[in-house]
């Protein structure tokens, strides 16, 4: 007959139970480490700014938004208050997403409605076109730089809720600090390259397929900005050894001459192209003496830049001059 003893059964239980809790560590720990990207798993794609005590992290889709509204604010040369109060209206209006629905006919990032004069359908789900009409009525309101961003954000959209918007007010003055470069290399995204690319050849204009399409998607969103680094025939000098330049996958943006206004645009197409870099299938970005890399190194955020020991202009070879994008090879 089996002994019903205490200390038998006991010993049995306590390493079940120790195994059991083992395991449940062991899971916890691997969760907690894809979510912090901390230990053998890489971060979660995403973007995030930090600015004073603030920081804000954005999903990829979210901060694609974000910077566009910066960009188009850039574009018109709005005060970074504006920008402010446009990313505060999309954060209570749509979370920074493009939705395809909303109360009523209300769609895109300001739920903005075509019935009430904003657009087609179709035109207010284009974000360039959205973030347009928001600041063509935004800048109609007498003073609104000086008013509380939530007030101003009301006296656009006309709201149910008009204080939900100072919510976000927050968050939103440290993105668009960072996003129009005023606080500078504050804004980062992790971008993994699990694509399989492939190669691609120069075409007519000396720029690979998908280096035309950074260049169009910049002027499309920034406007006409001045751009070099590639020619009809293809480039064979005036870069460093082995540059991306020479296989026409690279775009220089200037910005000239060196001031704290052309270093602030700068910061602002560098950031819009860190945050569309999964969708451009965008390598390497370089402004101001920091580069920041597609893939593990992503995780970094923006890294110092040494051009070496190359002879040559110091401010040119530190890219403090222009924003160098680099595609993928393939």
């Amino acid at each position: 007959m089996p002994t019903r003893g205490r200390p038998r059964g006991r010993s049995r239980a306590v390493p079940v139970v120790l195994v059991a809790l083992a395991a449940l560590a062991l899971v916890v720990g691997l969760g907690v480490s894809f979510y912090r990207g901390v230990g053998p798993l890489p971060d979660p794609e995403g973007c995030t700014a930090t600015v004073g005590d603030v920081t804000v992290d954005l999903s990829t889709e979210q901060a694609e938004n974000a910077t566009t509204i910066v960009a188009v604010a850039v574009r018109r040369n709005l005060p970074a208050r504006a920008a402010s109060i446009a990313l505060a209206t999309a954060f209570q209006e749509s979370k920074l997403r493009n939705v395809e629905h909303g109360d009523r006919d209300s769609l895109g990032l300001f739920q903005q409605r075509p019935s009430q004069g904003w657009g087609t359908a179709r035109q207010i789900l284009d974000p360039v076109h959205a973030v347009n009409a928001f600041y063509d009525a935004l800048v109609k309101i007498d003073g609104y730089q000086g008013m509380r961003i939530t007030e101003a954000a009301q006296k656009v959209q006309r709201s149910g809720f008009p204080e939900a918007y100072e919510d976000h007010a927050a968050d939103s003055r440290a993105l668009a600090s960072a996003l129009t470069g005023y606080s500078r290399g504050r804004f980062s995204c992790v971008v993994h390259t699990a694509k399989d690319a492939d190669p691609e050849a120069p075409g007519a204009d000396g720029l690979t397929p998908r280096a035309e399409a950074v260049r169009a998607d910049l002027r499309r969103v920034f406007g006409r900005l001045p751009l070099g680094g590639f020619e009809a025939n293809g480039v064979d000098s005036g870069h460093r050894p082995g540059s991306a330049h020479y296989d026409g996958r690279a775009i220089d943006v200037f910005f000239r001459p060196i001031d704290a206004g052309h270093r602030r645009q700068g910061w602002a197409v560098a950031s819009y192209l860190v945050a569309h870099a999964s969708r451009l299938d965008i390598d390497h970005v370089i402004f101001d003496k920091r580069i920041w890399s597609a893939g593990p190194r992503s995780e970094q955020g923006w890294r110092d830049y040494d051009p070496g020991d190359l002879p040559g202009d110091r401010k040119i070879l530190e890219h403090r001059d222009h924003v160098h994008v680099d595609v993928e090879a393939g």
